[in-house]
């Protein structure tokens, strides 16, 4: 084989459709579209049009809510809690507090506050201060002999 005989293989490369380049192309003149009509135009969308027929998403019921005011918590779990202490990026024998979880880079931003949760495993006697946790989170860490103090009494379940 030589350099020259080099191609792809049949069907490997498609041409692209060239509408609109005259009668010889097959799809000259209205390339395609038709004679007039609102589908021939430019700049339309039919998106949920069904030729005068009720609409799906009007003919289905409404359903949830999106609460307006919602808190959104940044979400940390204990073990990678546990993993920044045994990396020495969070200091277990000071007091844990959201401000040194954003300065160690365990989280980005506080949001509505910081929410503890129980997944991973957690040795540390740490004590630590956020606006919310779960039930099991706070029993983790109470096992270890250390406290989980929830800031505000209406974000803890």
């Amino acid at each position: 084989m030589k350099l020259h005989e080099l191609r792809d293989n049949d069907g490997a490369a498609k041409k692209k459709k060239r509408v609109a380049r005259g009668p010889g192309s097959g799809v000259g003149k209205t390339a395609g579209r038709g004679i007039k009509g609102q589908k021939s135009r430019s700049g339309v969308a039919l998106g949920g049009y069904e030729g005068g027929q009720m609409p799906l998403y009007r003919r289905l019921p409404k359903r949830g809510f999106s609460k307006p005011n919602r808190k959104e918590f940044a979400v940390v779990n204990l073990g990678l809690i546990q993993k920044f202490i045994d990396e020495g990026k969070i200091d277990a024998k000071v007091e844990i507090t959201e401000d040194a979880l954003l300065a160690s880079g365990i989280i980005r931003r506080k949001l509505d506050g910081v929410r503890v949760l129980a997944k991973g495993e957690f040795k540390a006697k740490a004590t630590i201060t956020v606006t919310g946790a779960s039930k099991g989170a706070i029993e983790a860490v109470a096992a270890t002999g250390g406290a989980l103090n929830v800031a505000t009494a209406t974000a803890a379940e």
